[in-house]
């Protein structure tokens, strides 16, 4: 009697945990607010970008509190520059760097109901840069395409929170930044990416 009841209980707890460990998987989109910051951006009137991220995510409990979510995103990062023509009028030119980028976040999570809290470290592969600057009064448009001068390789961290069902929609808030400066010209001042994200989300599988 006493072994039936062992067992029946053994087998309730390995149900429970593997329950509890089921994954899920989806994809995300959302809108990003991008900008350079560090010792190099200091004293320039540099401003936010808007760009987009999207991609897939992964998300593989431990518990019904702790999960690892990976994910595979493109990711639009940059900033905006305003400039004068140097005679003392106002902001006639308009330059815009823009940095494309797989990123791949690999975050720990604490999920709370649908609650959660999430940090991690995050890599990232520059697919391509261009720089633009759009003509105004007496000045012409162009524009550069080149990886030149960019460092290929990123690596930063990723901090944010959101709600998330176990399996459906879900909406959340993160930070990414770098530890590295995305330029390789800039030596011995940091200039690095920074990004807020506001996404959405739809997952599939889970409990």
């Amino acid at each position: 009697m006493k072994k039936t009841l062992l067992a029946t209980a053994l087998l309730a707890v390995a149900a429970t945990a593997a329950q509890a460990q089921s994954p899920s998987f989806g994809i995300k989109a959302g809108a990003s607010l991008t900008n350079a910051v560090g010792d190099g951006a200091t004293g320039f009137d540099y401003k936010n970008k808007f760009g987009f991220h999207g991609g897939f995510v992964a998300n593989l409990p431990l518990s019904d509190v702790f999960s690892i979510q990976p994910e595979l995103l493109y990711s639009m990062k940059g900033y905006r520059f305003r400039a004068s023509d140097g005679l003392g009028g106002g902001p006639l030119v308009d330059k815009r760097q823009s940095l494309n980028y797989i990123d791949v976040p690999i975050l720990a999570r604490i999920n709370a109901g649908g609650l959660f809290f999430e940090a991690g470290p995050q890599l990232g592969y520059l697919v391509s840069a261009k720089y633009s600057v759009d003509g105004n009064g007496n000045n012409s448009s162009s524009s550069y395409r080149s990886r030149d001068g960019y460092r290929k390789v990123d690596f930063g961290y990723a901090a944010g929170l959101g709600y998330q069902l176990a399996a459906g929609p879900g909406i959340g808030l993160r930070y990414n930044g770098s530890f590295k400066n995305f330029a390789e010209y800039y030596n011995g001042q940091g200039i690095r990416n920074s990004a807020f994200q506001l996404y959405l989300t739809y997952m599939l599988g889970g409990k």
